[in-house]
C-alpha cells in the first residue's frame, strides 16, 4: 500500500500544472469561505461589545429589546421590584443611549455613552490612565482607548468638550476589550449625569443588571422577571439573541452567506473539474496497477489520498493568506472587524472536506468502471 501511495504522490505533483490549478482553486476557495465568516464573526462579537465589556451575569430589559444598541427605556420601579426578588445579590440601572460632542474645534462626533450605577459603578472598564473615582466629579467622563479614539481628537486627562452645551472633562482613558461595531467612540459617566446630559424620554432606564446570589437562582429570577412583564438574559443568552438579529433580520447575515455558498461552489467546480480531467489523463496509470492485481479498494484510497492531499493543502494557504491579510488590514485599518475563530476554522475544514469527498467520487466513478484490457488494448 506504501509503494502505490508513493506512485499517486508522485503522479499528482508530476503533472505541475494540474496541481498547481487544483491548489491555487481551493486556496482561493478557502480563503474567500474563511474571510466571508471571519468578516460575520467580526460583526457579531463588535455587535454584542457593551454586553461582552461589562460583564454582568444577567440583564433585565422589555420585551421588546431585539439587541443592546436598540434599548426601550423602562420605569425606575421596575428596578425597585428586581431588587426585592429573592435570589438577587445586587441589581443597578444602566444606561445606554447616544449623544453628539462638540470638539476643541468646533466639530461634532457621535459618541455612545454608558451610564453607570452611581453607588458601586458595575461594568466600569479598566482604566489605562486617571483614577476610577474622579468619575464622581463635576463633569466627568471616561474616554475608551479603541478604534474609535482618534475621532475625538485623541483626548489625555483633562481634555475639556461639550456634551449638549454641557461641560465635560475627560478624568480617564480606559480599555476595552471589545471595540464598537458601528464605528462610534464611547463614553462612560455615571448614570445619574448620563440621564440628566442627554435628553431622553419619560424613562430613562436603559437595563438592570443583575448578580444572583447563585447560578441556581438565575431560572427562578428569570421567571420572576417574566411575571412582571419584562425579560432577564443571561450575558450568553443576550449575545445568542444579538447574533440571531444580526442573521436573521438584517442583510448582513444573508449577504454573507450567500458568498459563502458562491465561495464553496467556486472551489468545487475548480478542484472538481481539474481533478476529472486529471484522472482521465492518468487512466493507463490507474489500470496497470489494476491488471496485475490491485484491488478497487486500493485504487479508492490512491484517490482519496490524492484529493485530501490537495484538498488540505489548498486549505492551510487559504487560512494562512487570510490571516495574513487580515492581519494587514488590522494594521491600516483599526476598524476592519473581521475575526478568526475556530468555529471558522472548523467550518471551513467541513466545506473543504466536502469539496474533497466530491471530487474523488467523480475520479473513484471513473477509475472503477475500468477495464485493464481497455488499457492494454488502446
Amino acid at each position: 500500500m506504501a509503494s502505490l501511495l508513493t506512485l499517486a504522490f508522485k503522479l499528482l505533483i508530476n503533472d505541475r500544472a494540474k496541481f498547481a490549478a487544483l491548489i491555487l482553486g481551493l486556496t482561493f476557495s478557502v480563503f474567500l469561505m474563511v474571510q466571508m465568516i471571519s468578516m460575520f464573526s467580526g460583526i457579531l462579537l463588535r455587535a454584542s461589545s457593551t454586553v461582552l465589556n461589562t460583564g454582568a451575569s444577567l440583564w433585565v430589559m422589555d420585551p421588546a429589546v431585539t439587541t443592546v444598541a436598540n434599548s426601550i427605556p423602562m420605569p425606575d420601579y421596575v428596578l425597585d421590584a428586581v431588587r426585592s426578588l429573592d435570589g438577587v445579590r445586587y441589581a443597578v440601572p444602566f444606561y445606554s443611549g447616544g449623544a453628539l460632542v462638540k470638539l476643541r474645534d468646533g466639530t461634532y462626533q457621535s459618541v455612545n455613552v454608558i451610564g453607570l450605577d452611581d453607588t458601586s459603578l458595575v461594568g466600569r472598564p479598566p482604566l489605562l490612565e486617571g483614577r476610577i473615582e474622579d468619575l464622581y466629579a463635576d463633569n466627568a467622563f471616561v474616554v475608551v482607548r479603541d478604534a474609535e479614539y482618534d475621532k475625538l481628537e485623541r483626548p489625555t486627562v483633562g481634555t475639556t468638550f461639550e456634551i449638549n452645551d454641557h461641560r465635560s472633562v475627560v478624568v480617564g482613558l480606559a480599555a476595552a476589550p471589545v471595540s464598537g461595531l458601528f464605528g462610534i467612540p464611547t463614553l462612560y459617566t455615571t448614570y445619574r449625569r448620563a440621564i440628566e446630559y442627554i435628553p431622553s424620554t419619560r424613562f430613562t432606564l436603559s437595563y438592570i443588571l443583575v448578580e444572583p446570589k447563585s447560578v441556581d437562582r438565575l431560572p427562578q429570577i428569570q421567571a420572576e422577571v417574566a411575571r412582571l412583564g419584562y425579560r432577564a438574559l443571561t450575558a450568553d443568552e443576550f449575545v445568542h439573541q444579538i447574533t440571531l438579529f444580526y442573521m436573521f433580520r438584517t442583510g448582513v447575515g444573508t449577504n454573507l452567506l450567500i458568498m459563502t455558498a458562491i465561495s464553496f461552489l467556486v472551489g468545487l467546480s475548480i478542484s472538481g473539474q481539474t481533478f476529472y480531467t486529471f484522472i482521465l489523463e492518468n487512466l493507463e496509470r490507474f489500470g496497470a496497477p489494476k491488471a496485475i492485481g490491485a484491488k478497487a479498494r486500493d485504487l479508492i484510497e490512491v484517490i482519496l489520498f490524492q484529493a485530501l492531499l490537495t484538498s488540505l493543502t489548498g486549505y492551510g494557504l487559504g487560512v494562512g493568506l487570510c490571516a495574513v491579510l487580515i492581519a494587514l488590514a488590522k494594521v491600516r485599518l483599526p476598524d476592519y472587524s473581521s475575526t478568526i475563530t475556530y468555529a471558522n476554522l472548523l467550518l471551513a475544514f467541513v466545506m473543504v472536506l466536502v469539496i474533497a469527498g466530491i471530487s474523488s467520487y467523480v475520479g473513484i466513478r471513473k477509475v472503477i468502471r475500468l477495464e485493464p484490457f481497455d488499457i492494454f488494448r488502446g
